[in-house]
């Protein structure tokens, strides 16, 4: 395992002295309530340009240092960031090129974040300098640890120049314009293009109809803005930064690919802010759990939890405060699934703006019997409790394929359905089947080896690219279990429909193709029957979408039981080469993929690590030192769970459990309860 590995586990946040510098007894008062607290690390500087340039050329970093020194001398290290995630209003002022341009043609005016060109050379020029400035004043400072890239790339912008550099790309990808018209197939609707200079994005009032174009910008956008981000960082190295980098990346952000992204970051991190309390505490943690995963699974390293919220988060719909437990079991998820920090958005909650009522360690109250910093204090005290989890890995024998560039696709298709394909909770489903025997999970884009996984899911893998099918040809013949689902293999990288039957390339080792899929309305159903002679014994109901196939060596396990394909498979397998090859034909219920992957996982002698069953709500992770495995069990139900684990006559060594919890003869977890076992291996 590689990656980037500090001496401990980060604990603090983003931290913004440059709005209490008139207030220095605020800061030291900042620093008392930090080291109670057993904060280390904090993210500095990230909104700040203003500060650090308040006129064009002229730089203020003392300030900075001083804040820098201070926290060092304190034991409090610093993730320093680079500002170009706000600009100053001198810079929109001076260079009007620099303000974003939406969809619909119109230039937006100076305000919010984020409101800048990734290809304006005049921002980039501007972003070049001081970040250079940044390093050759700080890259040697011992408090110094790591560069924070920015503040969460997001959004397209449509400017003249942004469209002249999408035309300059597509000359890059395509041979000829010829090229492009076949593999975008504009012969539809007479829409064929005459040179690279007619090419304009998919903007609202123009080019809509072409799933190619939308694509292609797609994967511009992505490359564009990893561009913007190397630049930043060519710009530190040449001010002679060291120190490794990252940027946050966030929750279910579908406009970048995140594993092209994650190539040219050090270390992973992410933004975390779940709507906890909303609904099912078990599901709002599997959601969270899977896209720890994704994150972790992005360079396959432990990765680090960048921001999330001590308290309320003010820009959700409803602001709602976190339940007692809560901060402490959201925060140890995070390490569960391979985080070696915990880190709020923030550490200290400003008086003014966007984010004056966003949960902080320390609130306007400012003192330190608050309700919200004391547990901060008590995860602090956790933290140091499971250091020696720092920088172990997580590692799974199974996989879910969860690829970006398929969910662009899936989403712009124009049918079966347009309103509601459900990918994400499609991959979630066949997550949460694993996920519920207490198994570790990676998530995989179709670039990656499926080496190593002995079973592998694949949902709505619509589109096929990177050679994903003969990957997974090699890997049931090696003897792998692999898993598809209905609308899969269906169209090529271009979103042209693949010919002569589908899924493309894997009839014979599906032992079928596919001939129609039936669109539910919302509120319509059907229902999955076992076959005669099947091991599947339930009944269970799907919505959404039903696909329809022709089994030619697949043996039918489940049949439909109503509408005109009544009795027709519903669930095939196939057993080619030493493995054997799963097609699940329907949206099916949870239940279904539950009992079907526990089957499998029976079948490949796969088991978790704990020697029962485990209870409704209850999360189970491990993470892998040289010596030791670290079993993490949480409880996301509703009420007390016991788990039947005699923790000394099986071999475990209780080495963190939440104050209401116990571990001895049985462990007995109060909701939101962590306990933590060790094992040598």
């Amino acid at each position: 395992m590689d990656g980037v590995k500090f001496d401990h586990l980060l604990y603090g946040g983003d931290y913004n002295p440059d709005q209490w510098l008139e207030h220095p007894e605020i800061l030291e008062e900042d620093i008392r309530m930090m080291k109670k607290a057993h904060i280390n690390t904090v993210s500095l500087g990230i909104f700040a340009w203003s500060r650090l340039e308040p006129q064009e050329g002229v730089y203020d970093f003392d300030w900075l240092e001083k804040i820098i020194d201070h926290l060092y001398e304190n034991g409090i290290s610093v993730n320093l960031a680079t500002p170009s995630g706000a600009r100053p209003h001198w810079l929109a002022d001076h260079y009007p090129e620099v303000l974003r341009v939406n969809a619909d043609g119109s230039r937006n005016m100076f305000g919010v974040r984020h409101n800048h060109c990734y290809t304006s050379p005049a921002y980039r020029r501007k972003v070049r300098a001081i970040n250079q400035a940044l390093a050759a004043r700080f890259d040697s400072h011992p408090g110094v640890i790591m560069w924070h890239i920015s503040n969460e790339y997001g959004q397209d912008c449509y400017c003249p120049l942004c469209r002249e550099a999408f035309r300059g790309w597509m000359r890059e990808r395509y041979s000829s314009i010829d090229e492009v018209n076949r593999k975008w197939c504009t012969a539809f609707w007479s829409h064929t293009y005459d040179s690279f200079d007619q090419i304009e994005p998919p903007m609202l009032h123009g080019e809509n109809s072409i799933h190619g174009l939308y694509l292609d910008w797609r994967r511009f956008v992505t490359d564009q803005v990893i561009d913007f981000y190397r630049k930043e960082v060519d710009a530190l190295k040449d001010g002679g930064a060291k120190k490794p980098v990252t940027t946050n990346f966030m929750y279910n952000f579908k406009d970048y690919n995140y594993f092209r992204f994650a190539q040219y970051v050090d270390v992973v991190s992410w933004d975390n802010y779940p709507t906890w309390h909303k609904g099912p505490e078990a599901l709002t943690a599997m959601d969270t759990a899977m896209q720890h995963d994704t994150m972790r699974s992005l360079k396959n390293q432990p990765f680090l939890l960048m921001e999330s919220c001590p308290g309320p988060t003010n820009w959700q719909s409803v602001s709602k405060l976190k339940r007692p437990g809560m901060l402490e079991a959201a925060s140890l998820q995070a390490v569960a699934h391979g985080s070696d920090s915990v880190m709020y958005f923030q550490i200290r909650k400003g008086r003014g703006g966007f984010e004056k009522f966003h949960g902080a360690v320390i609130d306007h109250y400012g003192k330190d019997d608050d309700r919200t910093y004391r547990e901060c204090c008590e995860v602090g005290q956790d933290l140091l409790c499971l250091e020696e989890c720092n920088h172990t890995d997580v590692k799974a024998d199974v996989a879910v394929v969860y690829d970006w560039e398929n969910r662009w696709a899936v989403e712009e298709s124009k049918g079966p359905r347009n309103k509601g394909m459900f990918y994400k909770e499609t991959v979630l489903k066949s997550y949460a089947a694993f996920r519920r025997q207490g198994l570790n999970v990676d998530l995989v884009d179709m670039e990656k080896s499926l080496d190593g996984y002995r079973i592998v899911a694949a949902p709505m893998l619509y589109m096929f690219r990177a050679g994903f099918e003969k990957k997974v040809r090699k890997f049931v013949e090696l003897g792998g279990t692999f898993i598809m689902t209905y609308w899969s293999g269906v169209v090529d990288e271009n979103d042209l429909c693949v010919l002569r039957g589908t899924p493309g390339g894997l009839m014979d080792v599906m032992g079928l193709r596919s001939t129609e899929i039936d669109a539910l309305y919302d509120g319509e159903s059907n229902r999955l029957i076992p076959a005669e002679g099947s091991r599947m014994a339930g009944e269970y109901t799907c919505r959404n979408l039903c696909q329809l196939v022709d089994a030619t060596t697949a043996e039918s396990l489940m049949v439909y039981g109503e509408e005109f394909y009544q009795g027709t498979s519903a669930l095939t397998v196939n057993r080619y080469g030493e493995g054997t090859a799963y097609y699940v034909c329907a949206d099916a219920e949870q239940s279904f993929y539950d009992d079907l992957y526990r089957m499998l996982c029976a079948d490949a002698g796969i088991r978790g690590p704990l020697s029962c069953p485990l209870p409704e709500g209850v999360e189970v992770t491990t993470r892998e030192g040289r010596n030791a495995e670290f079993i993490f069990i949480q409880n996301y139900a509703g009420g007390e769970v016991k788990l039947p684990v005699s923790v000394k006559a099986e071999g475990y060594e209780v080495i963190f459990r939440s104050r209401e919890a116990a571990a001895d003869e049985e462990i007995i977890l109060q909701r939101f309860n962590t306990v933590v076992l060790k094992k040598i291996l």
